[in-house]
């Protein structure tokens, strides 16, 4: 790692956090449930969200695009694998974030709707159907991303590459953001992915460093600190950005002291969101729905981290309204 990590718990002690048991969520469902069959158990439950976890989704004319275009082109979206709840929001808007090489991941992060189960073989064509999905759609910034791929020699390195040069291909003008997994710590596989030089270099953190055991017992907090610290250093053009989720249990100062270990390695733009349980038996469930008010508050305080981009409020997620965060950019 690079010497900006060096110190980067001295300068998290010179933050205030702004009180305790907040914590950020990254893929969630509308509703914190308990692998519910029944409808109006669901229903129920919904009911019991705070009211600004409550919002109607405007109706747009894209959602019908995109379905069909996804479903002729035998493409995913991480909207529909992980079930976000800004889906409709994102489809209405003719927008979507893709999913390489699913749809089972060999990992079992206990925040994630994503299956667990053993992966077939990659198929060569996708990336080209994928570029073909964006130039139909019209889109001016690509989200992708993917399952994570333990089963391959690099993690799927070369796929996303192959993926970002076939989009650019096909779409020059489309600004592209990859939102990978941490490639088990390989380094080449780090700069195959990375070298691929997409606008945005995206890898969650996703919780605080207490917490991995718990949340993300296959991946370690250094080792994803280590890629966003490689990538800068490798293509110091290219954006780096990182997600956290609020309501696992952390404290509000742990999440402070997450983002600035994220701006020690250059890190330029950050989310954090609300964790919303998806349906399944092995995710954990929220510990605490965090105000918009204290997500206001944090706001504040990672901007004042030095961070390019911040995007903090209920409803975000690393892949929501990315467009409009890589713009603020500049």
């Amino acid at each position: 790692m690079s010497e900006r990590s060096n110190g980067r718990k001295n300068a998290a002690a010179n933050i205030t956090g702004h009180g305790t048991g907040s914590a950020t969520g990254g893929a969630g469902d509308n509703a914190p449930l308990n692998n519910m069959t029944d409808e109006a158990e669901v229903k129920r439950e919904i009911r019991r969200l705070p009211p600004w976890l409550k919002k109607s989704i405007p109706a747009g004319s894209g959602k019908d695009a995109v379905d069909a275009c996804l479903e002729e082109l035998r493409l995913d979206t991480v909207c529909r694998g992980a079930r976000c709840p800004n889906s409709l929001d994102c489809k209405s808007r003719g927008r979507a974030a893709f999913l390489l090489m699913g749809p089972f991941c060999t990992r079992s992060c206990r925040f994630c709707a994503m299956e667990s189960g053993t992966p077939g073989p990659l198929d060569a064509e996708e990336p080209s159907r994928l570029a073909q999905a964006v130039r139909r759609l019209g889109l001016k910034h690509a989200v992708i991303t993917s399952v994570t791929r333990d089963d391959l020699p690099d993690g799927g390195a070369t796929h996303f590459a192959a993926t970002v040069a076939a989009i650019r291909a096909e779409s020059p003008e489309t600004t592209v953001e990859i939102l990978v997994p941490d490639f088990w710590g390989d380094e080449e596989a780090w700069a195959v992915s990375v070298d691929s030089k997409p606008d945005v270099y995206n890898h969650n953190l996703e919780t605080v460093e207490r917490l991995y055991d718990r949340v993300r017992p296959e991946a370690d907090f250094d080792r994803s600190l280590a890629l966003l610290d490689f990538a800068k250093e490798r293509q110091p053009d290219v954006v780096t950005k990182s997600g956290l989720m609020v309501g696992l249990g952390e404290e509000l100062e742990e999440i402070v002291d997450a983002a600035v270990a994220l701006r020690d390695v250059g890190v330029d733009s950050i989310t954090v969101g609300q964790y919303l349980q998806p349906r399944s038996a092995r995710t954990l469930p929220v510990e605490r729905f965090v105000t918009p008010e204290e997500f206001a508050d944090l706001e504040q305080e990672l901007r004042g981290l030095g961070f390019k981009a911040v995007a903090c409020s209920p409803f975000v997620r690393s892949s929501y309204n990315a467009e409009e965060a890589f713009l603020t950019m500049g």
